[in-house]
Order: C-alpha cells, then sequence, then structure tokens
C-alpha cells in the first residue's frame, strides 16, 4: 500500500456502459479491512459483517536478490472470519527476478489456515507489465483453482489504462488512496469490468466520490481499534 506513485488520471463521471459483474468473493463479506504489519488484535469484529485481508508475506528484489518475508505481526480474528491472504510485492532496484522464483514464494500462502482468496500488491511500473502479466498467469495456473487471485489496481489501471484487462484475476481492487494531487478526485465509475466489483478507501483519506454498491477494502493507518472499526462499517453503509 505503500508508495503508491502519482499517476496523471482521468476524472470520470459513469460515462462508460458499466454493468453489474458476477461477484468475484461469492459468499464473503460486504466489507474487508486490510490488516497491515501491525499487531492486530481484531476480537471485536463481527464475522458476519467483515472479513480480514491480512499482510501475509512481503517478497521484494535487488535484481535477482530475493527478499521473503513472511508476517511477524499476531493477527487474532474471531472464529469464522472469512480471510484474503495478501502477498506484497516490491522492486528495491533492477532487474527483474525470475517470475518462478516469486510465484514460489507466493505459492506459500496457500499453507496458512483457510484463506477465501489470495490478493497481490504491486504497483507495476510501465516497464515491469508484461513480466507482472506472466507472473500472475504462471501463479494462477499454480495456485489451487478453488482460490480466487485477485490483485490492487492503481486507478488509472481502470480508466483509460486497460493493460490488465486480459489478467487471469477474478477481481482488481482500485485503491482510490494515496494518489498524490494528480489522482482521481470523483469517480462515478471504472472503464474495465474487472475493476467493477471492489474499491479500495483508507479511514484518513477518502475521495469526495465513490463508486457504490462494491465490496469494500478498507485501509487504517494504524493497528485497527474498536472505535476505527466503527467508523469503518459507517463508511461502508454510507457507501453502500
Amino acid at each position: 500500500m505503500r508508495g503508491r506513485r502519482a499517476v496523471l488520471l482521468l476524472t470520470l463521471f459513469g460515462a462508460c456502459a458499466c454493468g453489474r459483474r458476477p461477484d468475484p468473493l461469492p459468499g464473503t463479506p460486504r466489507v474487508f479491512l486490510w490488516a497491515w504489519e501491525h499487531p492486530e488484535h481484531l476480537t471485536f469484529l463481527d464475522p458476519h459483517a467483515a472479513g480480514v485481508a491480512f499482510l501475509a508475506r512481503s517478497v521484494d528484489w535487488r535484481g535477482h536478490d530475493v527478499t521473503s518475508t513472511p508476517r511477524h505481526q499476531p493477527l487474532d480474528v474471531p472464529p469464522g472470519t472469512a480471510m484474503i491472504a495478501v502477498v506484497r510485492l516490491e522492486a528495491v532496484a533492477p532487474p527483474l527476478p525470475d517470475a518462478g522464483t516469486i510465484v514460489q514464494e507466493i505459492l506459500t500462502v496457500e499453507l496458512l489456515p483457510p484463506i477465501v482468496a489470495v490478493q497481490i500488491d504491486f504497483d507495476a511500473r510501465e516497464s515491469e507489465r508484461q513480466w507482472y502479466a506472466g507472473l500472475l498467469h504462471e501463479l494462477r495456473g499454480r495456485l489451487r483453482p478453488s482460490i480466487p487471485l485477485t490483485i490492487t489496481a492503481l486507478a488509472s489501471w481502470c480508466l483509460g489504462d486497460p493493460w490488465i484487462r486480459s489478467l487471469p484475476v477474478s477481481d482488481a481492487v482500485p485503491m482510490m488512496f494515496r494518489m498524490g494531487g494528480a489522482g482521481p478526485r470523483e469517480v462515478g465509475d471504472y472503464s474495465l469490468s474487472v475493476c467493477r466489483s471492489s474499491v479500495g478507501v483508507s479511514t484518513d483519506e477518502i475521495a469526495p466520490v465513490v463508486p457504490r454498491g462494491r465490496r469494500l477494502f478498507i485501509f487504517h493507518p494504524g493497528p485497527w481499534t474498536a472505535s476505527a472499526y466503527r467508523d469503518a462499517m459507517q463508511l461502508a453503509r454510507r457507501l453502500r
């Protein structure tokens, strides 16, 4: 989630023919809290109302030197909570490593307690897109078919930049925060179908206009508290 590049984006007010997509995560809550690398004690969460998309592993590289770090911080959730394993990828320095090596590290999250999906978080530069697409195709082929593969997406990818159209993912979550001054402040809807099921927001940076009726992924800049959780659920009700 960190280090998102400011990208010059188009403002869109629902000008596309935007039909409703089948739910890519059927049977799961319409709200997921992102639980990043903090100690998280989410015992106050109602598992019928919200799930948790937790940072399960971080993978970064300096060329061919790959570092793969599992989550170190505790994560407590109520029984029955829907869990999405998030893997953060970050390029520290070129060149790009072997995609198969990264895929192998990502696949380790399959061994975690039952998860409903895997989500990849990578702010791919234009020069990294072909490599990232190849990685996702290989990952989808090796991941259990029953586990949906999803990604986070820069909002520009979902507007005038359709390179993600052919990616083998069930859901792309456009990020409507940490976009810099050039980011879209009002978005009626996104032009790509894969971006029209979910949206990512933050408790400390709410865009003036957010597409309604989506599954919300909500980021909080610190550890979740009962108060922050109540505020997040109030936000979700406003954005239905």
